[in-house]
């Protein structure tokens, strides 16, 4: 019999204590959005299909082997191969938020959003978060194919926008991905206020800057790890 650690006792903690936070200030309507933890002794955490992430329950959770399977808890949401494309492409991402976040939705359905660069250089914190953000096209929630779209992004993204459906980020730690995601829904924002204003953006060497100082990683700076 499975013996659950502190840790993992912790991570369940915390995915309900941060879904509920998203949730309260309407980030995630609904059922809609989902968590995952990557756990120390191998598979992973990840909330349940059709839960809300206001009123996630620790011992119903999801937990999955390392090929996800179904260990235990309730059945998981049907991104799972969402999450798993992203674990797998990108090592060193040990927790993914996927929401329906208003504005990045609104973001993802623009003409003029750049694949490889769904927004550009704003703000600083943005930068630091985000680093650069990738927009997949539409597939259906759980088509198998937004895996392969992860895939092809090759790791080099931690931020990125699923066509008329929501953000996804990946992050070193549950909290990293969580602010994460928030300061992409804020920038988002910032873009829809500012859109046909002829705003003015961040220089190439203010990013420079940024990416000495603070190691910011870039697609085009640095090697996607």
């Amino acid at each position: 019999m499975r013996t659950e650690t502190s840790n993992e006792t912790r991570l369940r903690e915390d995915i309900c204590r941060f879904g509920r936070s998203l949730f309260e200030r309407g980030l995630t309507p609904g059922s809609s959005g989902n968590i995952s933890v990557r756990l120390d002794g191998g598979g992973w955490l990840v909330t349940p299909t059709n839960a809300s992430l206001g009123f996630l329950d620790p011992a119903k959770l999801s937990r999955l082997d390392e090929q996800g399977r179904l260990v235990s808890g309730d059945a998981p949401t049907k991104e799972v191969p969402l999450h798993t494309a992203l674990y797998d492409t990108r090592g060193s991402a040990r927790a993914i938020v996927h929401l329906h976040s208003t504005h990045s939705v609104a973001l993802s359905m623009l003409p003029e959003i750049d694949p490889r660069a769904a927004l550009p250089p704003m703000t600083a914190y943005y930068l630091m978060k985000c680093g650069a953000t990738a927009l997949v096209p539409y597939y259906r929630p759980g088509d198998p194919k937004v895996a392969d779209a992860i895939k092809g992004l090759a790791g080099n993204y931690s931020s990125v926008l699923l066509a008329n459906h929501g953000p996804v980020v990946a992050g070193d730690t549950l909290e990293a991905a969580v602010f994460a995601t928030e300061e992409l829904e804020e920038t988002a924002k910032l873009y829809l206020l500012l859109r046909g204003m002829n705003p003015r953006y961040l220089s190439p060497e203010q990013v420079a800057d940024l990416v000495k100082v603070f190691g910011v990683t870039l697609p085009e700076h640095g090697d996607g790890h």
